[in-house]
């Protein structure tokens, strides 16, 4: 009887921790390298394409390449930091165009991420200028060498839907309302593609 009631409990605890939900694996948490990273718009004015860039940035990201549902990334970005040349860098924190006092930062939270090929990506997400939210997709490229992982990519949005270059410079014939990003991320500590 000692024998059955051993081996009954083995087979009960043996059930239970079958039907005990898995342990979630933690996603690691990337760090970005800023002297290696870029995040790059590109407009045009009189038809003519002009390219600026944000100084600074911060992502937060916790990507798993082989989990990407499980994964989540986040980048904020200092408006202040918007540098095209010297004329155009004094005037674009003005409230007419980032309005950088009032709304300093710009903001993207993927609200889902999904793999679309080998190292390829699609990131669904919000999007928040001057506290205008919309929706967007970001495509991703990931690419791995020598411990650094490199997100790439690029994507379209309007400015006006953003209220950037209000009042006058709400006029597309002098500057296109669509404006091109592109981004150039290396982070360390991201798993193996």
């Amino acid at each position: 009887m000692h024998v059955t009631s051993s081996l009954s409990a083995a087979v009960c605890l043996g059930l239970a921790l079958s039907a005990a939900p898995a342990r979630a694996q933690t996603v690691p948490t990337q760090t970005l390298v800023p002297a290696s990273s870029e995040v790059v718009f590109v407009a045009k004015q009189l038809g003519v394409p002009i390219q600026g860039r944000f100084q600074r940035f911060a992502v937060r990201s916790q990507f798993d390449p082989k989990a990407p549902e499980r994964s989540q990334v986040a980048i904020d970005i200092e408006l202040g930091s918007a540098s095209m040349n010297p004329d155009a860098d004094a005037e674009l924190p003005k409230p007419e165009w980032f309005h950088a006092a009032k709304f300093p930062k710009a903001t993207f939270q993927s609200s889902g991420i999904r793999a679309t090929g080998p190292g390829r990506f699609e990131a669904t997400g919000q999007l928040n200028i001057k506290g205008q939210v919309r929706p967007v997709v970001v495509p991703v490229q990931i690419s791995q060498a020598q411990g650094l992982s490199t997100a790439s990519g690029q994507f379209k949005l309007k400015r006006l839907d953003f209220k950037v270059g209000d009042g006058d410079w709400r006029d597309t014939s002098i500057v296109a309302d669509e404006v091109e990003v592109r981004f150039k991320l290396a982070l360390r500590n991201m798993p193996p593609l």
